[in-house]
């Protein structure tokens, strides 16, 4: 198979979606890997270390598409990538398609075959593709909102820890999941008093447990939500339905109760955000105001720290890709249920059904399209 590694056109994105030894491995497997000039160069990575590995560069990202029989990437494509892709291309890398009706309409009207990271589980029905990722953006969260809770950065001037004699800042996670946890670990690490909001009673009770009970657990209502926010410095939006939108669980009414100058960062945000004055943002403009409190909603918050997150990314990643390239398309699907679950378009259907629910769309079971496309999607692998 012939892959393709181009470089993320995403505003201040700096991943790649494999490293050089990522490379190797699917060079040594009989592949071919080709790469755009200075793809790797904001993780750390030129061109001269993928040449080692034995990869072909290629001077641009069109030539890069065209020659792909699939694409490894980190971002989902964006407008000037729409018109790159191809039918029965395979496109594997975060995709985040429920807020998105445009690049859902490219994918299905293109027929390419869209794998979403973020929706490939594994045996124990975890999200092995999204966890990297949501452990790096749920370290990030805090140390991001500790940032903005300082004065001239347009928060409180709170001290995330405190000092003796002066109480420490409150932090809010909506959320106990892998995001939640890695920013109860960091949050509680910079001496903050930590609460941790979810709807599942077990996981709070392992919250518990992990932190010995030095953080709050509160079971999820909206009285709930509003009664800790209201006392809150600094507010993390941690909450994921795998493939779908994600459930806005504070309203614009709530934040009326929430401090001035307070913080929130919503790593919601790539599902739509569990916050309704969230809206995407970059690492450019990375904020904004809604009732005198301070959002942070970057769309790729593990983009501003691209060599730890693109290693971290590949570790998850690279056995799938390999999977898909030795076996093609269709061998590595039948073979793996979890990595099926990935599939969010093919040959121009919707094959995910919390997108199709998101967007009032028509779902196709995966299964019922294969039965009329074994050949072409055979070729196409």
């Amino acid at each position: 198979m012939i892959v393709g590694l181009p470089k993320e056109i995403k505003d201040n994105e700096y991943r790649v979606g494999l490293v050089p030894a990522g490379v190797r491995a699917l060079t040594d497997a009989g592949h071919k890997v080709v790469v755009e000039r200075a793809a790797g160069e904001g993780s750390g990575f030129d061109d001269a270390l993928y040449v080692r590995a034995g990869a072909t560069i290629l001077d641009n990202a069109d030539e890069v598409w065209q020659q792909a029989e699939m694409v490894v990437k980190v971002k989902e494509p964006i407008r000037p990538e729409y018109e790159r892709m191809r039918e029965g291309q395979l496109l594997f890398t975060y995709l985040h398609l429920a807020p998105d009706r445009e690049l859902t309409r490219q994918l299905l009207e293109r027929k390419v075959t869209g794998i979403a990271y973020e929706t490939i589980t594994d045996r124990r029905g975890t999200l092995p593709l999204l966890t990297p990722m949501s452990e790096v953006a749920g370290r990030m969260a805090v140390q991001v909102g500790a940032q903005y809770l300082e004065k001239m950065n347009g928060g409180r001037g709170v001290l995330l820890g405190g000092v003796p004699g002066v109480p420490a800042a409150h932090v809010v996670i909506i959320g106990g999941g892998v995001v939640g946890t890695n920013s109860a670990k960091i949050a509680v690490g910079m001496g903050a008093q930590v609460t941790v909001i979810d709807n599942n009673l077990d996981r709070l009770r392992e919250l518990d447990d992990i932190f010995l009970s030095t953080i709050t657990t509160l079971a999820s209502s909206s009285y709930a939500i509003q009664d800790a926010i209201s006392k809150a410095d600094l507010i993390i939006g941690a909450v994921l339905v795998p493939g779908a939108s994600a459930p806005q669980l504070v309203t614009r009414a709530m934040l009326r109760d929430v401090p001035k100058g307070a913080v929130i960062v919503d790593v919601a945000v790539d599902q739509g955000g569990c916050i309704e004055t969230t809206h995407a943002t970059t690492h450019s403009n990375p904020t904004y105001y809604v009732d005198d409190v301070l959002h942070y909603c970057v769309a790729n918050m593990p983009g501003a720290v691209p060599r730890t997150s693109t290693f971290a990314l590949t570790n998850a990643t690279l056995p799938y890709a390999l999977r898909l390239a030795n076996r093609g398309f269709l061998g590595a699907i039948t073979h793996d249920s979890g990595l099926k679950a990935g599939i969010n378009t093919y040959a121009g259907k919707l094959t995910y059904e919390a997108v199709a629910i998101s967007q009032e769309l028509e779902y196709t079971p995966l299964d019922d399209v294969i039965g009329g496309t074994t050949s072409t999607a055979s070729r196409a692998s």
